[in-house]
């Protein structure tokens, strides 16, 4: 894949009075650098706020899904990414990471499943496409549909069987609220439940709250998706995991998007150094308990926290949408290299060497 640099934008003479960011609940560098306030400190000479998605209440939120926002950094799950791009949003991708994201296939203690071949002829869960108000976004949007499925292939492709060798059993998607300080998402995303009551053999799930979930329904962990040979079989909505700005973004504002980055390059260099501070800040990122942020994302994440643009990295999204293409969760294909726009890391990481 190509790597020219090209020459960045002017900077728009416009000020800008705030960025957006919006993450998902798992740990990335960004999430990291905001915690720490390290974003607010960086903008706060040019008057500029910093604000995140994840804090709003009203429509605005909306746009983690649509990324419509003009000034938003996305930094979250692949499949709404891809399906905003397809939708022809006028998206650009500066970034990717590669975060082993505790992806697990659950399983009843007494089921004899303990491998991916264990898998065939059994009965796997497999969210229904969710019930969307606006019709064209139903594909991109039935997450946990994408995520189970990827999950499933993946484990199964690493031993030489392909769907056809299980049963997929779809079951309701259901987007039910969050209550108190923890993200429920481990049960209604997934169906923990269903499994326990012995109506399926195996569920897929993803992340340290899901972790919670398994131990509370009293089912174990049959397959530890993270441990599959190759990473190709753990590509998933998380790996690789973009980070995504509207083209106004680079157009107008490129200075102020190379800060944001640049921050999130320095934080990734001081998680390495800051294990137990990581921990701690990533209970209140993934809405997991700290014992289940220790089980879920141990110190070997730490090392690829760095966003890049890599050929490997992009292969493997690569892979991703193609998978997503095929299996109908995108209104149309793309050419992935025609999204990359390599500028603004490539600037940020000059800030950092010259200034180390």
């Amino acid at each position: 894949m190509s790597t020219t640099t090209l020459d960045r934008p002017p900077e728009s003479t416009q000020s800008l009075a705030e960025i957006w960011f919006t993450r998902c609940p798992v740990p990335t560098a960004t999430g990291l650098a905001y915690r720490l306030g390290r974003l607010d400190d960086a903008f706060a000479p040019s008057g500029i706020k910093v604000r995140t998605l994840q804090e709003e209440t009203g429509p605005l939120r909306l746009h983690h899904y649509d990324h419509r926002l003009p000034t938003l950094v996305r930094e979250g799950g692949n499949i709404l990414a891809f399906a905003a791009r397809a939708q022809n949003e006028p998206t650009r991708l500066v970034g990717l990471t590669w975060i082993e994201e505790r992806q697990t296939i659950l399983v009843r203690p007494d089921s004899g499943i303990n491998s991916p071949a264990d898998l065939k002829g059994k009965r796997l869960a497999l969210p229904g496409w969710n019930d969307h108000e606006i019709a064209s976004h139903q594909r991109g949007t039935s997450i946990g549909r994408g995520m189970s499925l990827a999950g499933y292939k993946g484990a199964l492709a690493s031993v030489g069987l392909t769907l056809d060798d299980v049963t997929l059993v779809e079951i309701e998607d259901r987007r039910a609220p969050r209550t108190e300080d923890r993200d429920t998402r481990g049960t209604r995303l997934w169906a923990i439940e269903k499994l326990a009551r012995g109506e399926l053999d195996a569920v897929y799930v993803k992340g340290a709250a899901a972790v919670d979930a398994a131990k509370e329904a009293g089912v174990v962990v049959g397959i530890d998706l993270d441990k599959l040979p190759e990473k190709r079989f753990r590509v998933n909505n998380g790996t690789p995991r973009p980070i995504t700005v509207h083209q106004t973004l680079i157009d107008e504002h490129f200075d102020h998007l190379v800060t944001f980055l640049e921050q999130t390059l320095r934080t990734a260099d001081w998680a390495r150094d800051n294990v137990d501070e990581v921990h701690r800040i990533l209970e209140g990122e993934t809405r997991g308990s700290r014992a289940a942020v220790e089980e879920a994302y141990g110190e070997e994440f730490l090392a690829s926290l760095h966003p890049d643009l890599s050929d490997e990295r992009l292969a493997l999204f690569d892979l991703q949408k193609t998978f997503l293409w095929t299996h109908g969760f995108l209104e149309r294909d793309f050419d992935l290299e025609s999204w990359v726009d390599r500028r603004p890391l490539e600037a940020a990481w000059d800030r950092i060497r010259n200034n180390p």
